[in-house]
């Protein structure tokens, strides 16, 4: 069976009080959980893996593409290992869009993720303008190829769809629009790296999820999970959402 993830996604919310939700989401999780992963904001880190209960994993929100160096403000994914993180996203569209960072960019980051002992969400999505224009399989397509270096494995990468039309706006595609890109993303994957690593590398489905719509979600095949934003911030919204995911 593949895996089954929940991820979270801060952004740029939350203080040390808001660890408390760690807490409140470990007691809510269901016997049969998903893996479930928490990223807040970089100062949070050390904090949030000393807090962290059983069934609470926690992640950065991104990392540099170099291990050290002259880059003020910048993460590096050691730094990252450091804190006990185990994860990363890296390509989010925000990052993409307001950093401007590129495919060979984010195919860096992931390198430099794994070199750290770091496993990268790594995330792909196209535009509205892409979507009515039915460019969305050649964007998807591209950013796959582009970002994704070799030396993928079945355990060291997640990838997170999520276009960015949906983000936060609270409209979401059609489950028959999450299947299509999902099921191109795992014949690429396959095609590229072979059926045994190709089809067990997770597939998360990102934007606009919460839990009257997270169920809908989870019936596609190749969703094995989620990488939800602003639901992720409390316990009581995500709660549910990782419970679908769990009995999906």
């Amino acid at each position: 069976m593949r895996r089954k993830i929940a991820a979270g996604n801060w952004k740029m919310n939350g203080t040390s009080t808001a660890l408390g939700e760690l807490v409140a989401l470990s007691k809510a999780l269901p016997l049969n959980a998903p893996e479930v992963v928490i990223c807040p904001p970089a100062p949070l880190l050390f904090r949030a893996t000393e807090a962290a209960p059983e069934g609470v994993r926690i992640g950065a929100q991104d990392c540099h593409m170099q291990a050290s160096g002259a880059f003020t403000g910048d993460i590096s994914a050691e730094m990252i290992a450091d804190t006990g993180a185990g994860f990363v996203i890296i390509g989010h569209s925000e990052r993409r869009a307001a950093h401007e960072e590129s495919n060979a960019d984010v195919r860096a980051k992931a390198r430099s993720a794994w070199a750290a002992g770091l496993t990268p969400i790594l995330c792909i999505g196209e535009a509205l303008d892409d979507r009515e224009a039915n460019n969305t399989l050649d964007i998807i397509g591209g950013q796959l190829a582009g970002s994704l270096p070799d030396g993928v494995t079945k355990t060291n990468t997640i990838i997170a769809y999520e276009p960015i039309w949906a983000i936060g706006t609270g409209k979401i595609p059609t489950l028959e629009q999450i299947i299509e890109v999902h099921d191109f993303i795992r014949t690429r994957l396959i095609a590229r790296f072979g059926k045994d690593i190709g089809d067990a590398i997770p597939l998360l489905y990102g934007g606009s999820v919460k839990p009257d719509n997270a169920a809908m979600i989870f019936e596609a095949e190749n969703v094995a999970g989620a990488l939800v934003g602003g639901a992720s911030l409390k316990a009581d919204d995500f709660a549910p959402i990782i419970a679908a995911l769990a009995a999906s």
